[in-house]
C-alpha cells in the first residue's frame, strides 16, 4: 500500500506542478495582453491629439477670401516657417480705431433667434472692435449666415459674417494688424475673434468666429487671432440649438447641419 500511496502522491504533486505552470503561463499572457492594450490606447490617444491639431491648422489656413474647403488628406497648412508678410496699410474704408472709444461695448447678438449677450473690449482691440461695431450699427451682419463649424474634440468654432456665405466674402476692404491675441494660443469658450487668411495679419474683414468650447489654435507666420470680446450669456443655448447637431456632411469641418443665420447685433 505504501508504494501505491507514494505513486498517487507523486502523480498529484506532478499535477499540481502542471496546474501551477499553466496558471503562471496564463498570468504572463494576461500581463502581456494588458501591456499591448495599454500601448495601443496610448497610440490611439496620440493620433487623436495629432489629428485635432492638424484640423486646427487646416481650418485657420482659410479665412476671408478663401472658400470653405472640402477636407482632404492632401490638404496642406500654411507654413509657420514662412516669414510674415509686411503689414498692408489700411485703406480709408476701414473704420477708424478711435470709433472703439477705448471702452467696453455691451449688447446682444441673435443667432437663429437665440439671444447671445456679448461684451467687446475696445481698449484691447481698438481696430477690430471699431470695425465690428461700425458694421453692426450699419446692419451689415443682419441676415448673414454662419457658414462654417468645427466639431473636433477641444476645437469648437462657429464662423460667421460672410456676405457670400462660403468663406470668400467681406465688407469690401481688409485690415490689420492682429490685436489682443491670447498667450499660449488658447481661446476659451465664449471667445469672439476675427477670422483671417492663414499667414496674413492684414486680411481681416467682416468674418468672425465664436468659440463654443475651449480651443487651442496654433499661431501661424502672422501670429494669433484678434480677440474682440466674449459671449457673456446664451452659449449653452447656442450649443444645444446649433453646434450639437454637427455639420451637414458629418465631417469635423463644414457647413452646420442646422442652417445658421444672424438676426441682429445691437451694441452700445
Amino acid at each position: 500500500m505504501a508504494p501505491r500511496n507514494q505513486d498517487r502522491e507523486a502523480r498529484a504533486a506532478r499535477q499540481r506542478l502542471r496546474d501551477y505552470q499553466a496558471r503562471q503561463t496564463m498570468h504572463a499572457s494576461k500581463i502581456a495582453r494588458r501591456r499591448r492594450d495599454n500601448v495601443v490606447a496610448v497610440l490611439v490617444a496620440i493620433l487623436v491629439i495629432a489629428a485635432a491639431v492638424v484640423v486646427q491648422v487646416f481650418y485657420f489656413a482659410g479665412g476671408p477670401g478663401t472658400p470653405t474647403p472640402t477636407p482632404s488628406p492632401s490638404a496642406t497648412a500654411a507654413s509657420t516657417d514662412t516669414p510674415a508678410p509686411t503689414p498692408t496699410p489700411n485703406s480709408a474704408d476701414v473704420p477708424n480705431p478711435a470709433a472703439a472709444e477705448g471702452r467696453t461695448w455691451t449688447g446682444e447678438m441673435t443667432v437663429n433667434d437665440i439671444p447671445l449677450g456679448i461684451s467687446l473690449d475696445g481698449a484691447a482691440a481698438p481696430q477690430g472692435v471699431a470695425n465690428f461695431v461700425t458694421l453692426a450699427q450699419k446692419g451689415f451682419y443682419n441676415g448673414l449666415t454662419c457658414h462654417r463649424l468645427t466639431t473636433s474634440p477641444g476645437f469648437g468654432v462657429l464662423q460667421c459674417g460672410d456676405p457670400n456665405g462660403d468663406g470668400s466674402g467681406g465688407p469690401g476692404y481688409s485690415f490689420g494688424p492682429i490685436e489682443n491675441a491670447p498667450a499660449g494660443d488658447v481661446y476659451p469658450a465664449g471667445t469672439i475673434a476675427m477670422a483671417r487668411q492663414g499667414g496674413n495679419g492684414s486680411s481681416m474683414g467682416s468674418q468672425f468666429f465664436i468659440v463654443y468650447e475651449d480651443t487651442t489654435i496654433p499661431s501661424d507666420a502672422a501670429g494669433g487671432y484678434t480677440v474682440l470680446g466674449t459671449v457673456t450669456s446664451g452659449l449653452d443655448a447656442l450649443k444645444a440649438g446649433v453646434t450639437d447637431a454637427g455639420t451637414a456632411d458629418g465631417s469635423a469641418d463644414g457647413k452646420p447641419s442646422i442652417p445658421v443665420t444672424i438676426g441682429t447685433i445691437a451694441v452700445q
